[in-house]
């Protein structure tokens, strides 16, 4: 069901810290760069880059190759450490990989984090779509309003939280269906609360449906969600009306009372 209240707090912080994750950031949207290419970026003095550059070298977490920095691979063991400390992915896996297996079709499985969507784990079947479409969503962050799995976590946010997340990122329009209106997005959040999934259709790729399905922690917060796409020729009639939904449910709730039984275990 949805929530109605919401809290925020906002901590001070480190100029010189929010600078140099900046910096991290930049790198990586900018595939690396130069010092006055980041300079020009950031719209910072080369020299101020150069000591935020050459201390993240300093610490291995960037790589210079000729005049060029990128940044070092050390951050594939610390972000597969969160991954692996999260519990969406460690029980979420297996069970999409058997979503995946039995539908033939392309499967994710999502987080939130400030309001933008990150993705935990994806696989795809054997009648899945192109490879780099999934490539790019392990890439970058995603809005959530166009995504089946991102109205599925929207719709067990707080409405005060909906609210914050819209006037931040707002309602960027991907496709001809895309939501842009912050009332629809209420109404079809609203439609999900009774149907218990949602739906992506055509709103963030033309011709790729999707369906979505939350999961819940053991505090009733919810964890992310998981969802399975696939072209508009094969998610029609009932099998996108009530066979795929029905097993992305399933699935959903597989994930979230193995996740529930191992927190409960831990506590006897």
């Amino acid at each position: 069901m949805r929530k109605k209240a919401a809290n925020s707090d906002s901590p001070r912080t480190l100029q010189t810290s929010t600078t140099t994750l900046d910096v991290i950031d930049s790198l990586k949207n900018l595939n690396g760069a130069t010092v006055t290419e980041m300079a020009d970026h950031l719209s910072l003095s080369k020299g101020g880059v150069y000591n935020h550059l050459a201390t993240l070298r300093e610490n291995n977490f960037a790589v210079k190759n000729g005049n060029e920095y990128n940044l070092s691979p050390r951050f594939i063991l610390i972000g597969e450490h969160v991954r692996q400390e999260s519990l969406l992915y460690r029980f979420g896996k297996k069970e999409l990989d058997k979503l995946v297996e039995t539908t033939g079709e392309y499967a994710q499985l999502i987080t939130e984090r400030h309001g933008l969507g990150i993705v935990l784990y994806l696989q795809r079947g054997e009648k899945s779509i192109g490879s780099n479409y999934p490539d790019q969503m392990e890439r970058k962050t995603l809005n959530l309003h166009h995504l089946a799995a991102g109205k599925a976590i929207l719709n067990r946010l707080p409405d005060a939280r909906v609210e914050e997340i819209v006037d931040q990122h707002g309602l960027r329009k991907r496709t001809g269906n895309t939501i842009t209106n912050k009332t629809r997005l209420f109404e079809e959040l609203a439609e999900i609360d009774e149907r218990g999934y949602a739906y992506n259709i055509e709103e963030e790729v033309d011709g790729l449906r999707a369906i979505g399905a939350a999961i819940d922690g053991p505090d009733g917060n919810v964890l992310g969600a998981i969802s399975l796409s696939g072209p508009k020729s094969r998610m029609q009639g009932d099998r996108f009306q009530k066979e795929l939904p029905k097993r992305v449910m399933n699935t959903a709730d597989v994930i979230e009372v193995n996740i529930n039984m191992d927190t409960q275990s831990k506590e006897f």
